[in-house]
């Protein structure tokens, strides 16, 4: 039942501390560990992880999906949506990439529209408005001397929510871990395929720091990373417990709003450890997307309308 929503808040906080400790480690290692080399073994610790837990809580495991199709499509879009998050890391702050993902309210409610024919008021579209013009205000743009990879955390979030979409479809017969591990598998498939294709560092030839991240040979630097890399693989199954654990025994239209908690948790790290101060636009925009985004959580339990507040943001 779900009915203990102060649990769940405090679930949801705990989860977003935990995935800001894994992004704050991502961004730590990017300059001497390779992208998709952090990805497989992260993975594989993550999938062992809730493998683990499904195990110990006597929960049925099924990794047969129903919809092989859009199973096939959304783990591709998880996997490269969540690949631009990271690579973003290398060109922007933690805490503004953090806040540029989270336009993905707003591009859920759109696709919710124009793919799933959900009724959207103009009250909401106001809110996505405003909170694209939030988007614009931290990416400040000077389209004379503008570095497009700042929109990879867009480009994530685009990804991301049409996953959500998918996932609103697949829902009704897969359960959750189902599709969690059908996105493990897929993962660790995808990069093993780019193991062989570039692990041995042969197209590393740019002296760029987000080129070198993608393209670095893999397993190099192994003795300085490992222990990061299972670390991120840790944080991120235990994320993912907390964050639908607090979904499952708490209201989603209460906990949801606190996933914005990780704005507070990605910008403090950014200051300790990187001596990262979002400047006033950044601080002006970030508020816009947070407003904006809890406008329409509060629109969407005003309406009884679960299309954003459904599940988890991260």
């Amino acid at each position: 039942m779900k009915n203990n929503n102060p649990k769940g808040i405090i679930l949801i906080l705990i989860g977003m501390l935990a995935f800001s400790i894994q992004d704050s480690i991502m961004k730590y290692i990017y300059s001497f560990a390779s992208l998709y080399e952090i990805y497989l073994i992260r993975t594989i610790v993550s999938f062992l992880i809730i493998l683990l837990f499904l195990k110990f809580t006597k929960k049925t495991i099924v990794f047969k999906t129903q919809y092989p199709l859009l199973t096939f499509c959304r783990v591709i879009l998880f996997f490269f949506g969540f690949s631009s998050f990271y690579i973003s890391l290398t060109v922007l702050p933690l805490a503004t990439a953090t806040a540029l993902f989270f336009v993905s309210p707003f591009l859920i409610t759109i696709f919710a529209k124009f793919l799933l024919k959900e009724q959207i008021g103009p009250r909401r579209w106001l809110a996505i408005i405003i909170g694209f013009v939030g988007a614009y205000v931290i990416l400040n743009p000077n389209f004379n001397n503008f570095d497009y990879m700042s929109l990879t955390p867009i480009l994530c979030a685009f990804c991301y929510s049409l996953t959500m979409i998918i996932i609103k479809i697949t829902s009704e017969k897969d359960n959750v871990y189902t599709q969690t591990f059908t996105f493990y598998i897929g993962a660790i498939i995808i990069s093993l395929v780019f193991y062989f294709i570039f692990g041995d560092g042969k197209f590393n030839t740019v002296d760029n720091p987000t080129s070198q991240f993608i393209f670095r040979e893999w397993f190099i630097n192994l003795e300085n990373s490992i222990v990061f890399i299972i670390i991120t693989g840790f944080t991120a199954s235990v994320a993912f417990i907390l964050v639908f654990s607090a979904y499952r025994i708490a209201s989603p239209a209460v906990v949801s709003p606190f996933e914005y908690s990780i704005l507070i948790w990605s910008a403090l790290s950014g200051w300790i450890f990187f001596n990262e101060i979002p400047d006033l636009k950044s601080v002006i925009g970030m508020i816009l997307i947070v407003v904006s985004g809890v406008y329409i959580f509060i629109r969407e339990k005003a309406q009884n309308q679960n299309i954003v507040t459904e599940k988890p943001l991260r």
